[in-house]
């Protein structure tokens, strides 16, 4: 089979599934735009991206350093303000220090690349984020894989290989379901038998305040490891490691994805920083997405998250797509997640309750949601 043949019978197969993808790109956000548009399907959860702290710190930014950080890290493009990034950030969530990366998904490829390898096993949840999953793959470690939120699975599999060096693998909020993970008891598990764990704070940090690890008391301590991004709450772009300063250094000294990548760029950092202050200032912030997945997710009759997002299951891939474009028409965008990107095959509505949108703009968003979920469902 040649090539060409092998790639439109893929695009017919996905066609067929009602699964193909296509980008729709968007122009920048004014005042027309936004009085017909309410944009639910980001991940900028806080309403960063557009604050005038931050838009002006990555403007002086780029104007100061330039548009690259010029350099990997470890060569010349470690940048002073780097720094003044992973100490803001590790005083914020309580850890002892932070690493940065160009992206969240670097970030997650290199600790589980650079602290796993043949010898080691990883015990993950079944719901972990993509990038976890390509991580395990790629450092060839022994995996076992335990059902969602399940505590007595972990202590099962880290029971069955008792003295081999262990990481579990976890989020505090999970972006498909949106719900929290048992932090403290997997905490406990993984202490009980010297297993390393991790935790993906990605939909955690900002809308969680200092996130999830640090409410449970579980900043700072040797045997746990966060890892987050800069492109949610933060409304920025990159990824940080936060955690133990031996498992840094480690990472700067082996992890390949922050060894052979460029530095992150200085408008990216200087974003994410003026981000971090806004929200530190702000827990108002988070209340407003507390209230609106609240009060969304039980109109709907669906649980209430933990996160900002909400998934509200549809009947079909069809469906959901379907409920997607007639919501656009109504002038609300909203995500849709569809297989393979969810972990038990259902599609979804996915529904960023965002501290951003205006409570008029929130309020027709909700009522349009409402309308048409109850239409197809």
């Amino acid at each position: 089979m040649g090539w060409q043949t092998w790639l439109d019978e893929a695009a017919t197969a996905r066609e067929e599934a009602g699964l193909t993808r296509r980008l729709r790109p968007r122009g920048p956000d004014d005042a027309t735009s936004k009085a017909h548009s309410v944009d639910l399907a980001g991940n900028d959860y806080l309403g960063l991206s557009g604050h005038p702290d931050v838009r002006r710190a990555a403007a002086d930014a780029a104007m100061l350093w330039g548009g690259g950080a010029g350099a990997s890290r470890l060569v010349t493009g470690t940048l002073t303000l780097h720094g003044e990034l992973e100490d803001e950030l590790a005083d914020w969530l309580g850890q002892p220090g932070a690493l940065t990366f160009s992206t969240g998904y670097h970030a997650n490829l290199a600790v589980v690349g650079a602290l796993a390898d043949r010898t080691a096993h990883v015990v993950s949840d079944a719901h972990i984020h993509a990038s976890l999953i390509d991580a395990v793959r790629l450092s060839r470690a022994q995996l076992t894989v335990v059902p969602h939120n399940n505590v007595t699975a972990v202590h099962a599999a880290l029971a069955a290989r008792p003295g081999v060096r262990t990481l579990v693998l976890a989020e505090s909020v999970y972006s498909v379901l949106g719900d929290e993970a048992p932090l403290a008891e997997l905490a406990e598990v993984c202490a009980a038998f010297g297993a390393l764990l991790v935790v993906d704070e990605a939909h955690g940090v900002g809308v969680h305040g200092p996130g999830l690890v640090h409410r449970h008391g579980l900043a700072g301590r040797p045997d746990v490891l966060v890892t987050a991004t800069l492109s949610k709450s933060l409304g920025s772009q990159g990824g940080a490691v936060l955690g133990p300063r031996a498992v840094l250094d480690h990472l700067i000294n082996t992890a390949r994805p922050f060894i052979f990548d460029t530095g992150l760029a200085p408008a990216s950092t200087a974003a994410a920083l003026a981000a971090a202050r806004v929200a530190r200032a702000r827990p108002d912030l988070a209340d407003t997405i507390r209230a609106r997945v609240t009060e969304l997710a039980r109109t709907l009759g669906i649980p209430v998250p933990a996160g900002a997002v909400l998934s509200v299951p549809m009947p079909s891939p069809e469906a959901a797509v379907a409920a997607q474009a007639e919501l656009l028409t109504e002038g609300v965008r909203v995500g849709c997640f569809r297989p393979p990107s969810v972990p038990d095959g259902v599609s979804r509505l996915r529904v960023t309750a965002g501290a951003g949108i205006t409570d008029e703009g929130w309020d027709r968003a909700a009522k349009a949601i409402d309308k048409i979920v109850g239409e197809v469902r």
